[in-house]
């Protein structure tokens, strides 16, 4: 950036919730910043702790006045708390710099004296606690949504596989004690406690409506 010398080395630190998901928006980012492929650190886990060995190893390799890039702050941590942390292991700990590239106001290389690190952590801890309020909101109206999902009788999960052919003729036979349940759950093709459980299923469905 115009402006802003960099002293020390550049790093960059990059994280997926999955290893499903792909992390090239964030690469990216870090090719347009500069930073050396070698000094690029990638964890493909979630973000709920801080138990990421590259991000461990980041930290071992910092020293003071190196600089880390974040695409954003989210990247750091999915909790408030953590992420305030971590921030403070990194520019107070390590006397490191950061720069969140979505929000260049989270720049630690500026105004480094104490009103600029004033609002630099004043806004780190507004970003971090709105993010995670806004994930809370999110998990609280997906489950709203499964409850009202589940009220109008939709079905979540695995459909059980579909009953054997013979499944009714071996229950009556097991039933009235002419096989053993191992034998039953053989002829069926299915294990001793899958058979248990359909046919304790069956048996309810059978039950007469007391209503």
């Amino acid at each position: 950036m115009k402006g802003v010398a960099i002293i020390g080395n550049v790093y960059g630190y990059v994280r997926v919730s999955s290893k499903h998901q792909n992390e090239d928006r964030q690469m990216i980012t870090m090719h347009e910043m500069q930073v050396p492929d070698e000094n690029i650190y990638i964890d493909k886990q979630s973000g709920k702790d801080f138990s990421r060995p590259q991000y461990k190893k980041l930290l071992r390799k910092v020293k003071p006045n190196d600089l880390i890039y974040l695409k954003s702050i989210d990247r750091l941590g999915r909790n408030y708390t953590e992420i305030l942390d971590q921030w403070k292991v990194i520019t107070k700990d390590k006397r490191a710099d950061v720069y969140v590239v979505d929000m260049p106001t989270l720049d630690t290389r500026r105004e480094k004296n104490l009103i600029g690190t004033f609002i630099s952590d004043l806004v780190l801890a507004l970003l971090s606690y709105v993010a995670e309020n806004e994930r809370n909101n999110i998990r609280q109206r997906q489950a709203e949504g499964i409850a009202a999902a589940k009220a109008r009788g939709v079905h979540f999960g695995r459909h059980p596989n579909p009953l054997p052919a013979n499944f009714y003729e071996v229950y009556q036979q097991w039933k009235t004690k002419k096989l053993s349940v191992s034998e039953a759950a053989e002829q069926c093709g299915m294990p001793q406690t899958t058979f248990f459980e359909r046919a304790r299923a069956y048996e309810k469905s059978t039950l007469p409506n007391e209503d």
